[in-house]
């Protein structure tokens, strides 16, 4: 099956370092993600994760460059 053809419905989800993935739609999340409140195709999906995540450093290292004045990437 291709990407075009993958009609399945997936949620978007994150972790508790933000970052962001897609699960299917309707399963149980693993341990440690939850729904970040999208669902759409997988390509919609990806689209939606490419627009708001625009820092994909995990947050405790952007954390412990804030708190070290060394976060000069934001």
């Amino acid at each position: 099956m291709t990407d075009a053809e993958d009609d399945r419905q997936y949620d978007v989800v994150v972790n508790d370092e933000e970052q962001y993935s897609i699960w299917f739609a309707g399963r149980d999340l693993p341990p440690g993600w939850s729904r970040a409140g999208h669902t759409g195709t997988r390509q919609d999906c990806l689209d939606h994760i490419d627009r708001v995540w625009t820092d994909i450093r995990p947050l405790s290292v952007r954390r412990g460059l804030e708190e070290t004045g060394g976060d000069s990437a934001a």
